[in-house]
């Protein structure tokens, strides 16, 4: 149920920035009392994040993520492709996608789990979360692409669930999605080996 008394219109847009696949924006918008305020905002096509559960095991990546200036440990995620015409990428197609990327494996079961917001004070960035079982390699897998440096690592389910709880992972789609996993195995929607 919408408040309209916390509603805000866009009145004017100012692109700053068009990146490869990022926009950036200054919005003038007008609230509900009539009273103008500028929003700086990110326009970001969406992305995929996948909990790989092969067993009672986790695939993890690290890499290093330039913004924070550190590596951190998180669950295999990418961007959805922007099309030529301005379409984005169908979320169930790009996490198959992502996951051979990014680990090497494939999945013979998907399951969506939901989709969240990843930091809407800024950015529209909505995040698909799939979970990915059955997994197998792939022959003659070389790695991911070629400007991104990852370590594939596999981590017990509890593990993960731990290094989550005491501030280990700081990754936010990382650590809500290991949550997320947590609760559907407590309630015996899924079972690890």
């Amino acid at each position: 149920m919408q408040d309209e008394r916390l509603l805000e219109t866009t009145v004017e847009r100012r692109d700053i920035y068009t990146g490869h696949y990022l926009t950036f924006h200054v919005d003038t918008i007008q609230d509900a009392t009539g009273s103008r305020h500028s929003r700086e905002l990110v326009d970001h096509p969406g992305a995929v994040a996948i909990l790989a559960l092969d067993g009672d095991e986790l695939l993890m990546v690290r890499q290093y993520r330039t913004p924070v200036g550190r590596v951190l440990l998180e669950i295999p995620a990418g961007t959805l492709d922007r099309m030529a015409d301005g379409s984005v990428e169908d979320p169930a197609l790009a996490a198959p996608r992502e996951l051979g990327e990014e680990t090497g494996y494939t999945a013979a079961t998907w399951r969506h789990l939901g989709q969240f917001y990843t930091a809407p004070g800024f950015a529209n960035e909505l995040m698909h979360l799939y979970l990915a079982t059955e997994l197998t390699a792939i022959p003659g897998y070389t790695g991911p692409d070629t400007d991104e440096r990852i370590e594939v690592r596999r981590v017990a389910v509890g593990d993960v669930v731990a290094m989550a709880a005491s501030g280990r992972i700081e990754d936010a789609k990382t650590i809500l999605s290991v949550f997320w996993l947590e609760r559907l195995i407590s309630q015996g929607d899924i079972r690890p080996r």
